[in-house]
């Protein structure tokens, strides 16, 4: 690594440096006729006693990875479907704009909880992943943050710099980032309710939450997905235990309902995938829950009639539609994108006399956090004070590019370059090494030709590419059989990949077929799979770069826990450095690569 190490190191990539446009679609709205109009209270002016009937305003959002700064390229845009049928992209996101919206949802609105369904923080961009995301923390202190659950990515750092999050306090290698300044922490509850120490069998933070008001009372119950471990390194959770979503939140539900608390809203950090990429897509148009697919429609079918909504995550998409709960009666499952380009706005009115929430007038919509709105200056003194902090690391160029090189796509642009950058580096380890892997989850943004700042467009800059790659994963070297690298392509998409396929990126010189026409392992046609026009040999050995993430088998690669011959080299992202700065300059600057190496039949 050509920079020269900042004083503040830490284990994580922050271990090598310190330094209206509001969605118009109502989607999945159950209205029914109410027996009384909701308000606050029913009677003629003067009177102050409530009626029967109060809309709560549930305010949320998810994934928020830490973006505190507008999202780049595709990262910071959503899709709007028109009235005509065709789409728009809209620019999002930012928190000095969700901000703005948030405080304008709550005008009017005396009854207003604003929820989160896990990863505020974790894969985060420089300005707060340098800093051990207490900026991301702060940030979600001044937004009226209620209340969230944990996500996997909360676990990046382990049990115990989730705690300090939570109660404050510096880090305990870094020290305290503002002279005379100690992190103070959330002032909201991370809720983590099937995250259990495995020593004392008991949660590792709250289990539940509940929000009240006038005699108003909603419980929140936060869990994360029970496959947390299969997604995160095993340091991470180590000494940790991840139990069943359901039976947690049905077991919470019950407790609440004993303390006389009898309208709930489950935090879940785990997703579907509904039928269409616009956040204003009603997947409730072919019937309830048909508009969606994936983990969380199971969840959702068999948690407790007694939970009212569901506030989800983890997929990061955008729906708001309804699915029938074991009684089989329609429930509000909501998510709001990621990286804060949405917020969901859903009405829950609570019925006084019996202290439940009326389900048939749950009504719920995603918006828009648009760029148009005036920036909260807040938010604005805060970016720029952690700017200011992190500007000698972050703005250090590392490379030049052509053009933008996108991270959208089975095969992406900027997988075949970091792959490459990969191979590259692994070479440098070992000559004999043949080819990269590289998992398309630890890929968190696109390079963008356009400036950024003040470096110039087509200038990548350190900050650039730690937003890209935030892990600090190390490159590691080991040896397959050829049997063993055609096992690790069908598990893209077998096993616990068999539902949402985890497409590997894949270094120059690796090519086959992937025929998502048929079904299971069949879909990697095997005899396709070639190195430099080489069909691969089952007996013969291979030299693999991996990160240390797929090194330990994660992502349900299991094979790829298996190999020989370990060599542990630098981390993911000076090699990607090093990649950009021995094959770019200023007057030749790196293309876009093509992302032809995996044929794709749809």
């Amino acid at each position: 690594m050509s920079a020269t190490p900042h004083p503040f190191r830490r284990r994580r990539r922050t271990t090598r440096f310190l330094a209206a446009a509001a969605g118009v679609a109502t989607v999945g709205a159950l209205v029914a006729a109410m027996p009384a109009s909701a308000g606050e209270t029913g009677k003629k002016p003067g009177h102050q006693k409530p009626g029967r009937y109060q809309d709560v305003q549930l305010l949320s959002f998810n994934d928020l990875h830490g973006n505190l700064e507008p999202p780049a390229g595709s990262s910071g845009r959503v899709t709007e479907l028109q009235p005509d049928g065709t789409s728009k992209t809209i620019d999002a996101g930012g928190v000095e704009y969700l901000a703005t919206h948030l405080r304008q949802a709550r005008e009017g609105n005396k009854y207003s909880v604003t929820a989160a369904g896990g990863d505020m923080v974790g894969a985060s961009p420089l300005i707060s992943g340098l800093f051990h995301d207490e900026p991301t923390i702060e940030a979600l202190n001044k937004l009226d943050l209620d209340v969230t659950s944990v996500g996997n990515h909360e676990f990046d750092e382990g049990a115990k710099e989730l705690g300090r999050l939570q109660k404050g306090g510096c880090h305990p290698t870094d020290g305290c980032y503002v002279e005379g300044k100690k992190f103070k922490g959330a002032d909201f509850p991370y809720l983590a309710a099937n995250v259990l120490d495995e020593k004392t069998k008991k949660p590792i933070l709250k289990p539940y939450w509940v929000w009240k008001k006038n005699g108003v009372k909603v419980g929140f119950i936060g869990v994360t997905l029970e496959d947390t471990p299969g997604v995160v390194s095993a340091e991470g959770v180590k000494g940790l235990k991840f139990k069943d979503e359901v039976e947690t939140i049905n077991k919470y539900a019950k407790e609440l309902e004993k303390q006389g608390v009898k309208s709930v809203v489950a935090l879940i950090h785990e997703g579907g995938l509904p039928a269409s990429a616009a956040y204003n897509y009603d997947c409730d148009s072919p019937g309830a829950g048909d508009g969606i697919s994936g983990p969380i429609v199971d969840i959702a079918k068999k948690i407790t009639p007694k939970v009212d909504a569901l506030v989800t995550g983890h997929t990061h998409a955008a729906y708001a539609c309804t699915i029938n709960d074991p009684s089989g009666k329609p429930r509000m499952v909501t998510s709001a994108a990621s990286f804060g380009r949405l917020y969901t706005d859903t009405t829950l009115t609570y019925d006084r006399w019996t202290g439940d929430i009326a389900r048939t007038s749950v009504a719920s919509a995603n918006h828009v956090v648009t760029r148009t709105v005036p920036k909260a200056t807040d938010m604005t003194e805060l970016i720029t004070k952690w700017n200011t902090l992190a500007a000698p690391i972050g703005n250090k160029p590392i490379g030049y590019i052509s053009g933008d090189i996108s991270n959208v796509g089975t095969e992406s642009p900027i997988g075949d370059l970091i792959a490459d950058a990969q191979l590259a580096y692994g070479k440098e380890l070992d000559p004999e090494t043949d080819l990269a892997l590289m998992n398309p989850g630890g890929i968190r943004a696109p390079l963008t030709f356009a400036a950024k700042g003040a470096e110039g467009d087509g200038v990548v800059t350190y900050a650039e590419g730690f937003t890209v790659q935030p892990f600090a994963n190390t490159v590691n070297l080991q040896n397959f059989t050829g049997a063993q690298l055609v096992q690790v392509l069908k598990e893209q998409v077998t096993g616990v990949n068999a539902a949402s396929p985890k497409v590997l990126q894949i270094s120059k010189g690796l090519t086959y077929t992937l025929d998502l026409t048929k079904t299971g392992a069949d879909r990697v046609v095997a005899d396709s799979v070639k190195l430099n026009g080489a069909t691969i040999d089952p007996a013969a050995t291979y030299r693999v770069a991996t990160n240390s993430f797929l090194a330990g088998g994660g992502d349900g690669f299991t094979t790829l826990g298996q190999g020989t011959g370990d060599l542990v080299g630098d981390d993911d992202l000076a090699a990607l450095e090093k990649y950009l700065l021995a094959n770019s300059s200023a007057t030749n600057p790196i293309a876009p690569p093509a992302a032809d190496r995996i044929t794709v039949v749809k």
